[in-house]
């Protein structure tokens, strides 16, 4: 069955860097049509989009939030999607999942204080 597992999450000061991962298992990952997209979840907030990427990596789209300082990428051999993320603010503190159609993952928290 189709699988999405994050990782990368933790705790860093402001203008620090994460990098995430999406390990993706369960269907064809470089086919056509299998764009993946990295949203976040704040505490009392709706779920917000912050990157999308397609199947071949040659479109991505931003949240205006973070364009400039996320990049997100993929690596259709190991099946993995990542987002790297450079300076970090408090309010890109959330809860970061991936999702392909329908499907999550489980997410990685995200926190950002000095």
């Amino acid at each position: 069955q189709v699988r999405l597992v994050e990782s990368g999450g933790g705790s860093v000061q402001p203008g620090g860097s994460l990098r995430l991962s999406c390990a993706a298992s369960g269907f064809a990952f470089s086919w056509y049509g299998t764009g993946i997209t990295w949203d976040r979840q704040a505490p009392g907030k709706e779920r917000e989009f912050v990157a999308f990427i397609n199947s071949d990596g040659s479109t991505t789209n931003y949240a205006d939030s973070v364009k400039g300082r996320f990049t997100i990428s993929r690596d259709n051999a190991k099946k993995t999607v990542f987002l790297q993320m450079n300076g970090l603010k408090p309010e890109d503190t959330a809860m970061y999942s991936c999702s392909f159609m329908h499907y999550r993952g489980q997410g990685t928290q995200v926190t950002v204080s000095s």
